[in-house]
């Protein structure tokens, strides 16, 4: 289904909603008493008839159910049942009937009288990839010109998941998936053939059923209704959609009922989840080894009284010594914040229709719990899809679909510090595993009453993470109604008119034992208080485009579409936050009792005027030619620059069907495709080229020392010179297909220029304002894909069928704003705020930049006095720091300039956070009944920052009482003269990043394994049942990485200019489930 921020209607959308839908309604009424009135044709049953009736089986004797029989030229038709039983009444003498399946070769018979016929249909060909969606149609695979990726729906389904986007991961050529956070009910980020803008969204088109929507909640579609999904990638197959094609289309096709008798299928699987990897942490002793070394005095007073004076033993009456702690278990706050979790996925479904009308109608329940304490997600959706047939010309298809997707757990934060999984993993890595004082119960206590700092408040992470109050409910409701009439056999006219409605709720409670919520917290200083948020918006599209068919002389096929469409988005969003609520049992109804601190609200509307046509030329199916071209009017712009056109070319060759390839039976297809054109990018805020003033709480005055009044202040300068971003794409791709089919080889080159970029442009300082909004920059992407499926084996009992896909991108910066050569990025680690990405000209966006690492100050680098006082030799460069504070173990960093010293003139490019290429393999295994799926992903050539190294591998920020990572016993010691972790104080000056905490986020993972076991058919049907099948499916069940964090495919930040940030997001899940599938 499709989604679409939107939001209440203003009146005048409520009166061209109604206007529009008047309009629908009557022309539906005109159409139908039309064609009610029109003459019939002879009738058939004037003609002798005849009636056959068998049964259609695969090449391993299962029955086929959903096989279409018709005889050809006529519109009698059937469909088998469950078993794959037919009975086709009413055929006249000597007619043919075709018999035909998606996924298997069509047949042909003639048939002079009545009888049984029983048909063996080989689905050695997979016509289901033969047809393409594409969009406002659809295009056999041999003629199409265009660069699209289909997903392999059953490979697809064997993944475990929740949402379709948590599988699509390394399935297709050119797709990049990944997580931003684990956690459960968050979306995927895709990208699809690399990044197109700098500052302004990347993320595709959806197109769900015929509905285009930009940035839906994918969560909101049971992936069990999804039939089929196709990528359009190229400017040919994505130029169609104009200013929302940039980024690639993602093309959705739900299932829709068949003509046959009523058929529920139901499926329901139980999970289990876990985190596949900890982070090992100093045990006790290694612990509180650490302290001495960073203050020893305070570290004895507390760990180890036994040391002191006997007469002054008052903190623990028993007495410890270091060596007292190697016999003592620590705690392992991992294990309490981490837990085995459940989930749960339930649908039901009932399909089936008659000659006129279909349908299919379902609903499901999915329920997540997440593996860290107190995080999980739910949804309940249900769908309604009816096609129906008013005459053989006139038709209507009404797709409907429902879900809430209820969601608790902290918020991702988009910004560059802590988001709440960080801050649970922060502080559960960083609270000491054992006291002084076994009289203190840390683990149940909610604060560490040892460490009262104002600054490092130091609350329980188990009790903080109990405590979290923070719900995140979305409701959707989408509805797409098509009225289809052919007007004659060459000419059809499509009218589509769609509302997507969504809305959300936000509310965060932080009580007394929280840490933004503790009365501590002197930093915040609100106490008890809570935020509550609410929004609403809605979309209404309409389409109307004819589409003209025509074959001349048997050899020049024609095909003529165009159209236009209107599209209006409505949001509205409004919140509020009070603070030193005094009941904190109250919730968030006790709001209402506290002081407001903030206030917020905001609205938005924004229209898309469009008219569109393509025209498709095929010279006997050996020539093949496609033109788009797509004009879009949008409200975001001021009118000099509300059009854009986007034009497109594409041509293929069939060379098969030349006379010097077609009597070579080896191949069975070699075809060769081009094409260019432009889409354009208008995901911009609705209001970006004008200036915006605000009014808030904190801007105030009080005149005459009267109570402060609210004024208003201008808070962003606009510019309406602003227009689309526009991608140039050139594409070259070969496909050829050999022995029959049973291997397929695709190959694709592309390269896009994208013109026009919005970046800040500087502002003089005289207008008060820093940055304005301009298209100034341009950024390129070059790659290539390669996609291999072959048919290795294929017999009645065993088959083995291999997938495989690998893209390559290289993405680069031409041109920022003026006398810019380098856009920075910084990023929050700790209290430390620093440049760490760099989007230089000429180079990928988004490279890592900073200090080189340069080992470890070791003796020999200083003279040493007569005092023993150390001094760094003068031919060696400082660290930043003052020279004569430099000492033996402190960090060292590469001078690059030479000068002797370190400074941010010694800062270069230190890494890459795209990948080089990233890809999947799939191979599926079947014998007799049993089916086994094993799907590889990988990702090659892209670092990671792991900020985490910085504060626990290492302790830089220089706090006592915080737990490291068990790597940095390995620290230097005058007895372990380490050159990769410097001693303890040794970390440098604050806020260096360097490539000592980067690290090769190369992985490959074993994403999926599933294994299914079909029984057979003689034997389910004595449960009054036609299929029964149950399976065990592994997710992320292994994964190979040189990386030492949690989880190398998550990045806090996904933008392209800060991509493979770890500062802990949610850590992906491994999933055991157990499922059962059944039809009646």
């Amino acid at each position: 289904m499709k989604k679409i921020s939107i939001t209440p209607y203003t009146r005048a959308g409520k009166y061209k909603f109604l206007k529009t839908g008047f309009l629908v309604f009557s022309f539906l009424m005109f159409c139908k008493v039309s064609v009610s009135s029109m003459p019939m044709g002879p009738k058939e049953e004037q003609q002798q008839m005849i009636e056959i009736r068998g049964k259609i089986v695969d090449e391993q004797g299962n029955p086929l159910e959903g096989v279409n029989i018709q005889v050809k030229g006529g519109t009698t038709r059937t469909a088998t049942d469950a078993q794959g039983n037919y009975r086709l009444r009413g055929i006249p003498a000597n007619s043919v009937v075709v018999y035909t399946l998606v996924g298997s070769t069509p047949q042909e018979y003639k048939v002079t009288e009545s009888g049984v016929r029983n048909i063996t249909l080989s689905l050695e060909e997979k016509k289901l990839d033969d047809v393409v969606v594409i969009g406002y149609g659809t295009v056999k695979k041999e003629d199409l010109t265009g660069s699209v990726g289909q997903v392999n729906m059953d490979d697809l389904m064997e993944a475990p998941v929740g949402s379709f986007d948590e599988a699509l991961a390394g399935r297709v050529a050119g797709v990049q998936v990944s997580s931003s956070d684990g956690q459960p009910g968050v979306g995927m980020d895709i990208v699809i053939r690399g990044a197109n803008s700098l500052t302004q969204s990347n993320s595709p088109l959806y197109v769900i059923d015929g509905f285009p929507i930009e940035d839906p909640d994918n969560a909101a579609i049971n992936p069990e209704e999804i039939e089929s999904i196709n990528i359009l990638k190229d400017a040919s197959a994505t130029a169609i959609y104009g200013a929302r094609g940039a980024n690639g289309v993602i093309m959705i096709q739900t299932k829709k009922g068949k003509v046959r008798k009523p058929i529920m299928s139901f499926s329901s699987s139980l999970g289990f989840q876990k985190i596949p990897k900890t982070i090992k942490m100093m045990t006790p002793w290694e612990f509180v080894n650490l302290e001495m070394e960073i203050n020893k005095a305070r570290a004895t007073e507390i760990y180890t009284p036994a040391d002191l004076d006997p007469e002054n033993e008052f903190y623990d009456p028993e007495g410890r010594t270091l060596e007292d702690y190697r016999h003592i278990k620590g705690i392992d706050w991992q294990d309490l914040l981490f837990r085995e979790s459940l989930n749960q996925n339930h649908s039901l479904a009932i399909r089936g229709g008659t000659k006129t009308t279909r349908y299919s109608l379902s609903g499901s329940i999915f329920d997540q719990q997440g593996i860290i304490v107190n995080t999980g997600a739910k949804r309940y959706q249900g769908r309604l899809n009816i096609d129906h047939e008013f005459s053989k010309r006139f038709r209507t298809a009404v797709n409907i679909n429902y879900s809430e997707n209820l969601r608790n757990g902290g918020l991702v934060n988009a910004g560059g510090g802590a988001n709440f999984t960080a801050y649970a993993l922060y502080r559960t890595w960083a609270y000491r595993p054992v006291t002084g004082n076994p009289n203190i119960n840390i683990v149940e206590d909610g604060f560490d009453d040892e460490f009262d700092n104002p600054s490092d408040l130091r609350l329980n992470p188990i009790v903080t993470a109990q405590n979290d109050y923070t719900h995140r409910n979305s409701y959707n409701f989408m509805t797409n109604v098509s009225l289809e009439y052919d007007i004659n056999k060459k000419l059809q006219w499509k009218s589509t008119f769609s509302i997507n409605n969504s809305k959300s709720e936000n509310q965060t409670f932080y009580n007394s034992n929280t840490p933004h919520g503790s009365p501590r917290n002197r930093t915040l200083a609100r106490n008890v208080h809570g935020l509550f948020s609410q929004g609403e918006g809605t979309t209404w599209s309409n389409e109307n485009f004819v589409t003209y068919k025509n074959t001349f002389n048997k050899a020049h096929k024609v095909e003529l579409m165009g159209g236009f469409s209107m599209q209006e988005i409505h949001t509205e969003t409004f919140g509020f936050g009070t603070m030193y609520i005094p009941d904190e049992t109250l919730l968030m109804q006790g709001l209402e009792l506290g002081v407001p601190f903030s206030s917020s609200g905001s609205g938005g509307e924004g229209g898309l005027m469009s008219a569109f046509g393509r025209v498709n030329y095929d010279y006997k199916s050996k020539y093949l030619f496609t033109g788009t071209f797509r004009a879009d009017g949008s409200s975001k712009f001021v009118k000099e620059n509300q059009f854009a056109y986007f034009p497109s070319f594409a041509f293929a060759w069939n060379m098969k069907r030349e006379n010097f390839l077609q009597s070579v039976s080896a191949i069975s297809e070699s075809k060769v495709r081009v094409s260019y054109g432009a889409t354009g990018n208008n995901r911009v805020g609705y209001y970006e080229p004008f200036t915006v003033a605000t009014n808030t709480l904190s801007n105030t005055y009080g005149f005459g020392n009267d109570l402060p009044i609210g004024g208003i202040v201008i808070s962003k300068i606009g510019n309406q010179a602003l227009k689309w971003e526009t991608t140039y794409q050139f594409n070259l791709g070969y496909d050829l297909s050999l022995f029959n089919k049973k291997v397929d080889f695709t190959f694709d080159y592309y390269k896009k220029n994208t013109r026009d970029l919005l970046l800040n442009a500087e502002m003089p300082s005289a207008t008060g304002f820093t940055r304005v909004f301009k298209n100034i920059g341009s950024l390129s992407n070059e790659g290539f894909e390669f996609t291999l499926k072959t048919t290795n084996i294929r017999n009645k009992q065993f088959s083995w069928i291999s997938s495989f896909n690998i893209g390559f991108n290289s993405n680069k910066v031409v041109g920022l704003t003026r006398n810019q050569h380098t856009m920075f990025s910084p990023m929050t680690v700790g209290q430390n705020t620093a440049d760490l990405y760099a989007s230089r000209i000429g180079y990928p966006a988004g490279m890592f930049f900073g200090y080189i690492f340069d080992g470890i100050y070791q003796v020999e680098d200083f003279d040493v006095s007569s005092t023993g006082a150390y001094t760094l030799k003068s031919n060696l460069p400082s660290n930043g720091s003052d020279r004569d504070k430099i000492q033996p173990g402190h960090i060292r960093y590469r001078d690059l300039n030479g000068d002797g010293v370190i400074d941010d003139r010694d800062m270069s490019i230190i890494g890459r956070g795209q990948p080089i290429h990233a890809g999947g393999l799939a191979n599926n295994f079947s014998y007799k009944g049993f089916y086994l799926h094993v799907f590889l992903q990988w990702s090659y050539g892209n670092d990671i920052f792991n900020a985490n190294r910085v504060i626990f591998d290492g302790n830089y920020i220089k706090l006592f009482n915080l737990n490291q990572y068990a790597s940095f016993n390995d620290r230097w010691t005058p007895e372990n003269r380490s050159n990769t972790l410097y001693k303890v104080g040794g970390e440098g000056p604050a806020g260096y990043f360097s490539d000592r905490t980067l690290e090769d986020g190369s992985f490959l993972r074993l994403k999926t394994v599933s294994l299914s076991y079909t029984l057979p058919s003689s034997l389910v049907k004595r449960a009054y049942m036609s299929r029964l099948s149950l399976r065990m499916a592994v997710q992320n069940l292994w994964t190979f990485t040189k990386y030492s964090g949690l989880d190398p495919e998550v990045s806090t930040r996904h933008s392209v200019l800060t991509p493979g940030f770890d500062y802990s997001p949610y850590p992906q899940a491994r999933t055991v489930t157990f499922g059962i599938n059944a039809a009646f």
